[in-house]
């Protein structure tokens, strides 16, 4: 297998939970060098967030921990801060996720390690950030759904305000730190030097509320919950059908044209309430009453193949089995078989980044607590008789 695009790169993993190893698995199945750094015994907590289980790890675990090494240390212990340090040294990238100012009480944070490795790029996550009123604060995607708007657009009027189906707070700030990684690696190509990334959970969501943010700060009106529909088109929601529901979403006045006629009413199209989409906007509410009483009278089914055929963007409404079980999500090779060595053979969601030159590769399991503890140390230049002394003592 070819080397992946990230080969060479050390990463010390010191996060737990979501955004800073899911970051870090994208890394890992980029080809870097993943270390994942626990206390004694296993300190990420979703290794027990749970049922599921597979050979005692959540599957919550294992979505996030691919291609990494692991190792325990204890940081509480002055000897364990000391290896931590000279694996520091080695290596490209910190990336932790802390509460403030705990990697100063360790001596372990960017302004310390960068005298001894000035090339060293480290990335802290927080909740909100290390300057601010909100500095201190622990920082839940549940609360930054919460305090960042987001579910306040999130629901309907009927169900009150709702927080998306997955942590998308944390998955969204995993992303970001990929990115900033990426831009201090490719940086320090030309300047030799490496520096501080300060990312909380806060900011990275703010960023994301995109459109509904900036028709906020333009407007000054205060958005509402719309469900299934969209703030700035219409329609582009669900649509009850026959047998079930269905989502269709029209971008342009051209699509608007072509649902028109799909529907039997041709002229609505050229009605001046409805031409354009700024005119739909305005009069939404008469707009779908009218569409979905046309929805209701054929199936989902037939209604996607009617829209396909007119190239209308729509789809059905999914489960995670229907999902699963769809040929493209495998053609996309977007579940891949992974080795456990106490699961046995498990399947993991795959990676969505398709290189065509380096693959992403899927070359180790989740690893169990400290696992790779043993090798990492050697690596470091520890005896035998030391890293047993280390157990022995509860460093490792």
């Amino acid at each position: 297998m070819l080397p992946g695009p990230l080969s060479g790169i050390r990463i010390v993993d010191l996060t737990r939970v979501l955004a800073g190893p899911f970051c870090t698995m994208i890394l890992g199945d980029l080809g870097a060098d993943v270390i994942k750094v626990e206390a004694p015994g296993g300190s990420d907590e979703t290794r027990e967030w749970g049922p599921p289980f597979a050979g005692g790890e959540s599957a919550y675990y294992l979505c996030a921990n691919r291609n990494k090494r692991a190792m325990t240390v204890n940081l509480k212990t002055e000897e364990g801060r000391k290896i931590i340090k000279k694996l520091i040294n080695t290596s490209d990238v910190v990336i932790e996720n802390f509460k403030s100012k705990t990697m100063e009480k360790w001596a372990l944070d960017y302004e310390t390690m960068k005298k001894a490795n000035p090339k060293i790029i480290y990335c802290s996550i927080t909740g909100f950030g290390h300057n601010g009123p909100y500095e201190h604060l622990p920082g839940y995607d549940f609360i930054i759904q919460a305090l960042s708007g987001l579910m306040s657009i999130t629901g309907s009027e009927e169900s009150g305000p709702m927080k998306v189906g997955v942590a998308i707070s944390d998955v969204l700030t995993g992303l970001y730190a990929v990115i900033g990684i990426l831009a201090a690696i490719n940086e320090r190509n030309r300047s030799g030097e490496g520096q501080n990334i300060d990312l909380s959970l806060f900011d990275s969501q703010l960023s994301t509320l995109v459109n509904v943010a900036s028709n906020f700060l333009i407007s000054g009106n205060v958005p509402g919950r719309l469900g299934n529909q969209h703030p700035n088109i219409v329609p582009y929601q669900s649509f009850e059908t026959l047998d079930g529901e269905i989502v269709i979403a029209v971008g342009n006045d051209n699509q608007f044209r072509k649902l028109c006629g799909l529907l039997n009413l041709a002229g609505l199209s050229d009605d001046p309430k409805f031409k354009t989409n700024p005119c739909r906007l305005e009069n939404r509410t008469e707009l779908i009453g009218i569409l979905e009483k046309s929805l209701k009278e054929r199936t989902t089914k037939e209604w996607i193949e009617r829209l396909n055929e007119q190239k209308i963007p729509c789809g059905p409404i999914r489960t995670m089995k229907e999902v699963f079980e769809d040929e493209h999500v495998h053609a996309r090779e977007m579940v891949v078989n992974v080795n456990h060595p106490k699961a046995g053979q498990i399947q993991l969601v795959g990676s969505p980044l398709k290189l065509s030159r380096t693959p992403v590769g899927m070359n180790r399991h989740p690893p169990l607590a400290g696992e790779h503890t043993d090798e990492i140390l050697a690596e470091l230049g520890y005896s035998e008789k030391i890293i047993q002394a280390f157990k022995e003592q509860k460093i490792v």
